[in-house]
């Protein structure tokens, strides 16, 4: 294996590991402000993403929805970025 496979294989395995430790629970301590990467970090990917305004020269604003799990029941949390930064969070009931 070169140098160069060593690092991917590293990588990949560093980012699965935190993608898995991230807990369900913590959506809830997600506030407004955070920066995109810090959303990532603390509960991993969004189940879905919409991009809401995507124009060349204008701040892009996506939403990233993450929905119920065992650990986080019932609960679907939108959260609205504007310029890679959380602007809205929603937290709904979803029965």
């Amino acid at each position: 294996m070169s140098n160069k496979e060593a690092l991917v294989v590293a990588l990949l395995v560093t980012f699965n590991a935190v993608a898995l430790a991230a807990d369900p629970r913590d959506r809830g301590f997600i506030r407004k402000g955070m920066h995109e990467g810090e959303v990532l970090f603390k509960i991993g990917k969004p189940d879905h993403e919409a991009f809401v305004k995507n124009f060349k020269g204008q701040p892009e604003e996506k939403t990233w929805a993450y929905f119920p799990h065992a650990r986080d029941p019932q609960t679907l949390t939108i959260l609205t970025l504007r310029s890679g930064v959380v602007a809205e969070i929603e937290r709904k009931i979803a029965r």
